[in-house]
């Protein structure tokens, strides 16, 4: 409604705004309703916080996820080997076929793709017959099987494994010197007991020796105590013949 004036819109009557401030607030419930949703708020982020917390510590982080094991050797030959049939096929595809026997795949189309479809499996069955002959002459699942848990058992050591340099006398030198020096370390611990047990030997000997010049001593002592009371018994009687 419009003043009389036509200057603007009528205000409106103090008694119609003294209502409308008497009127309390949808929803608020007065000062203590206010109150509540506050807390009920505060409360709500709070459990936001927490779950977006725990989220953050159940997803991971700084954990990385678990790496999946490595396939062994045995089963990369196996993946190698399905890869090339499958690249043998592609390469000798139905279309080549078909082009190198054109006047017969004109005649007989269905008798070409059955000779077709069976050759490539006989090829296919073949080859891995002679492969799988391979592997067995071979023994190739053991000796993958133990590649395998030698590289297994390697991550462990921290030192650099040997690799060729290219140089063969390096090489050879790198690879023979080690197994020489622990070599000669062996020889002169043999020559050093040998030579202990050639000293024990020699004093033995020598003792030996001492002990034989002794007996002669003693002997030849004998001896001519012996013959002093041999020479003291002729004279004896040759005391006791002379009166006679």
């Amino acid at each position: 409604m419009r003043t009389e004036g036509g200057a603007g819109p009528a205000q409106p009557s103090n008694g119609c705004a003294a209502s409308r401030r008497q009127q309390p607030m949808s929803g608020s419930g007065g000062p203590g309703g206010r109150w509540k949703m506050a807390a009920a708020r505060s409360g709500a982020e709070e459990e936001e916080a927490a779950a977006a917390a725990a989220v953050g510590d159940g997803g991971g982080g700084d954990v990385d996820p678990p790496v999946p094991a490595a396939p062994g050797r045995a089963q990369v030959f196996a993946a190698v080997v399905d890869t090339f049939l499958e690249k043998l096929v592609t390469a000798g595809s139905y279309q080549r076929f078909a082009n190198c026997y054109r006047c017969f795949y004109k005649l007989q189309p269905e008798m070409t793709r059955s000779i077709y479809d069976q050759f490539v499996s006989q090829l296919q069955t073949s080859i891995k017959e002679e492969i799988q002959e391979v592997k067995d002459e071979g023994n190739l699942e053991v000796l993958f099987n133990s590649l395998d848990k030698i590289v297994e058992e390697a991550k462990d050591h921290k030192e650099p494994a040997w690799r060729p340099s290219g140089i063969p006398e390096e090489d050879v030198r790198s690879a023979m010197v080690p197994y020489l020096l622990k070599h000669r370390s062996y020889l002169q611990k043999v020559l050093k007991e040998k030579e202990e047990e050639n000293r024990k030997v020699a004093e033995s000997v020598l003792a030996g020796r001492e002990r034989i010049a002794e007996l002669q001593q003693l002997i030849q002592a004998r001896k001519l105590a012996w013959q002093a009371i041999s020479k003291e018994q002729r004279e004896l009687i040759m005391t006791f013949k002379e009166p006679q």
